[in-house]
């Protein structure tokens, strides 16, 4: 059989101290961001709208700035992704998202039509559009939180009552040492936090409760046997 490592005999244990003080400082260093500026949160949970935009050629980005300007949509946020046709276009301030109480469909069929003015009737094509108003997204933010503290809570709860309180204690530092390092890296690469993220962050919490049990229970498998 092929083999492409060999003497694969690594002492990890040796560099413990290293690892667990570049992990910590990590972890602390995007909860004290954390703290101090909210993280970036999706549409679905700020409320306001998103439309992603295919331009059939390369467009000025000021002059879509300006054209939601005169249309009175201030402050959107226009990103690029993708190719140079492809632009994202958000209006989550304030003003935006208490238009989207009234209709949420209002703000993206105004963003559409200015720019159809601005460009001409053929120049783009919408693809995704969320439009979501201020009251959903609160519930929704609501809903993850109490959703990833309760999955925690009764983790910790399992955890206590599996094992013996040394074995406990050292499974609940794992499992939050690996939801809050993920946490700290969204924080730290500015990554918008959405439901789907959301998921992502119970499903780590899932599995790393799964990996540490495995271990666990050999663990004391093995010392029952002396």
């Amino acid at each position: 059989m092929l083999r492409i490592l060999h003497d694969t005999n690594y002492d990890f244990i040796r560099w413990w101290k290293v690892m667990a003080g570049i992990t910590v400082a990590f972890i602390l260093l995007g909860l004290g961001s954390l703290a101090i500026k909210p993280p970036n949160y999706s549409i679905e949970f700020t409320g306001g709208t998103l439309m992603q935009l295919e331009f059939t050629q390369p467009p000025d980005v000021g002059e879509i700035r300006s054209a939601l300007d005169d249309a009175g949509i201030h402050g959107a946020e226009i990103q690029q992704f993708g190719s140079n046709r492809d632009f994202t276009v958000r209006a989550q301030n304030p003003s935006q998202v208490a238009a989207q109480a009234k209709g949420a469909e209002n703000i993206a069929v105004t963003i559409e039509a200015v720019l159809k003015k601005k460009f001409g009737e053929n120049s783009f094509k919408a693809g995704r559009t969320e439009a979501v108003g201020p009251r959903v997204g609160q519930e929704l933010k609501r809903g993850a939180i109490v959703a990833i503290l309760l999955s925690f809570l009764i983790t910790l709860v399992y955890l206590s009552i599996r094992f013996e309180w040394r074995f406990a204690t050292a499974a609940v530092i794992a499992t939050s040492h690996d939801v809050f390092t993920t946490i700290a890296f969204l924080k730290l690469m500015h990554l918008e936090i959405s439901l789907t993220v959301v998921a992502g962050l119970l499903t780590v919490l899932g599995y790393s409760l799964n990996d540490t049990i495995i271990i666990f229970d050999r663990v004391r498998e093995n010392l029952r046997k002396g």
